[in-house]
């Protein structure tokens, strides 16, 4: 049986560049390519790189969604099922607002695809696919396949060097999609993540857990594997890395040259107004602790809480430029349906966007409490431009003369000169930047 898997062009922010739509590539079409049984053909479909193309002889069809490529899935969709071929969703948005999604699609599937694909496609086989496919109670770390990584097209990505710890996060923050009712979190055994490790061949690493310390034991015992490989790598964690220092002592020695922590917010009312236990006041402790060890920092910020006025776009870039923070990852907060927040808004009428496409943190589709839309677009635009000014680059250069060099092919050659990067990927494969970058930065392939 031919089986299409289609990741839907994603819908780029001011920000982004075309660097944004190959960085990496979708871990959950890898998986799906390692669960399928043998004897079936599997074609993947990255939009973002590719066209889809006439597959009319397929006889099945798999979409990966997220929030705001839903509209696109929708258009793919009926394309497909107008031919009489079954298209089958799933994805962090059909699990967490399965209603919203299942009227598109002959089948969706929640949660994990580990217990239930196989079943699925011998079902699509037969013409009985089910409406609903989910079987996630007691769902277990062990049960999670490795991707298929020897399928990738590392030509076409900046990094096809990620690997997955754990699946989740065990934070409950109001506006994320791990609030919503169907989310889990898992860890690996390290053993299969050593193997996805060695089955890279790299030693350059990019770790994309939702939270990376979610259990600092598991972590603890991770890190010391890593120790004594020589690797390079980064990681998501929260703030609650403060109060593990040894884990930081720990990720130091074993190769970490970067963390992105979800700050959110300069103010802590803003912050206790989505159930996120982040404190302000033990940030630039934090960020000194960290920089001292020689890692750099991603400060991931949220614009329009409640708790924000017009003046946080400035004071939030006062204490980035302060504190040297290398990298800013910037959002308009965005209500997910399925969240906290979503339920939260819709119930006081606060929601005043329904096109899904523009639920990608770059638009305001809800009614700010502390200031008007405009001003929140308009800062939400303005602190990118600043963070990434010349003066500001040069304001928040490391200490550590080692860092320089990434810290400042991110700035200049991914953010403020990031179209003619990707010009330039135009003719040279993705994975040789890739490569290039890894090498000038810590010498690794």
């Amino acid at each position: 049986m031919k089986i299409i898997l289609i990741q839907p062009k994603m819908n780029k922010r001011p920000m982004d560049t075309d660097l944004k739509t190959r960085m990496s590539p979708s871990l959950a079409l890898f998986t799906l390519v390692s669960l399928t049984p043998a004897g079936h053909e599997v074609i993947i479909i990255n939009e973002n790189l590719e066209e889809i193309g006439d597959h009319r002889d397929a006889k099945m069809v798999g979409i990966t969604i997220t929030l705001d490529v839903l509209p696109r899935a929708v258009e793919i969709a009926a394309t497909f099922r107008r031919s009489g071929i079954p298209v089958v969703a799933g994805g962090i948005h059909v699990t967490c607002s399965p209603q919203n999604c299942s009227r598109y699609f002959d089948a969706i599937c929640i949660g994990p695809a580990e217990r239930v694909w196989a079943r699925l496609i011998k079902d699509a086989e037969h013409g009985k696919l089910q409406q609903v496919y989910h079987d996630m109670q007691d769902f277990r770390g062990d049960e999670i396949v490795s991707p298929a990584y020897q399928r990738i097209d590392k030509d076409r990505y900046l990094y096809s060097n990620v690997v997955l710890t754990s699946r989740g996060c065990p934070n409950r923050c109001d506006f994320c999609y791990n609030s919503c009712q169907n989310r889990i979190y898992v860890r690996r055994p390290i053993e299969a993540v050593l193997s996805d490790i060695a089955a890279l061949d790299t030693r350059h690493v990019l770790f994309v857990d939702d939270n990376f310390i979610g259990v600092p034991s598991y972590t603890r015992k991770l890190l010391h594997e890593l120790r004594g490989m020589n690797l390079k790598w980064s990681a998501a964690v929260t703030t609650k890395i403060a109060d593990h220092p040894d884990l930081l002592d720990l990720m130091a020695e074993a190769g970490c040259q970067s963390l992105f922590i979800g700050f959110e917010s300069i103010n802590n009312s803003s912050l206790q107004g989505v159930n996120k236990d982040n404190h302000f006041e033990n940030y630039e402790r934090l960020a000194n602790d960290i920089h001292r060890r020689g890692i750099m920092l991603n400060a991931s910020m949220v614009f329009g809480l409640d708790g924000d006025k017009g003046d946080v776009f400035a004071r939030t870039l006062d204490w980035l430029v302060k504190n040297k923070i290398e990298t800013l990852t910037s959002h308009i907060l965005t209500p997910y349906p399925g969240t906290e927040l979503y339920t939260r808004m819709l119930d006081a009428g606060r929601i005043t966007d329904d096109e899904l496409s523009n639920y990608n943190t770059a638009h305001v589709v809800f009614q700010p409490h502390g200031m008007t839309a405009s001003e929140l677009y308009q800062g939400y635009l303005w602190i990118y431009r600043e963070f990434y000014s010349f003066r500001n680059i040069l304001r928040r250069m490391p200490q550590h003369r080692a860092q320089r060099k990434s810290y400042l092919l991110f700035n200049l050659l991914y953010r403020k000169f990031g179209p003619l990067t990707a010009w330039l990927a135009r003719i040279i494969p993705m994975r040789l930047l890739g490569n290039l970058a890894a090498q000038i930065s810590y010498r690794v392939k």
